[in-house]
């Protein structure tokens, strides 16, 4: 079993409230979590209005996958057209 899970952090340059904001968040997590063998979460910033972290997770029985995968992730994070992308940080998890 492989794992890789990356940190996404957003600003949401055009968001005015935390109603606003979450909108964005709600429906990305929802668009990732429908992807086969990926779970995605808001992190941290909750409360804050144009910041949030989203954690991914990919599990696969293949490095190779899990790389492709989220190669695809990163691509949906860029895409975003009401977030810009501060940082996004890969991390393997050994089990």
């Amino acid at each position: 079993m492989h794992v890789l899970t990356l940190r996404a952090d957003l600003r949401l340059r055009e968001a005015r409230s935390l109603k606003a904001k979450r909108s964005v968040i709600l429906s990305a997590v929802r668009t990732l979590d429908g992807w086969k063998g990926v779970a995605a979460a808001e992190v941290d910033h909750v409360e804050l209005w144009q910041r949030s972290t989203i954690g991914v997770c990919v599990i696969s029985g293949s490095v190779h996958h899990c790389q492709e995968v989220m190669e695809n992730v990163e691509r949906f994070f860029w895409a975003l057209d009401q977030a810009e992308v501060l940082e996004l940080e890969q991390m393997w998890l050994e089990g």
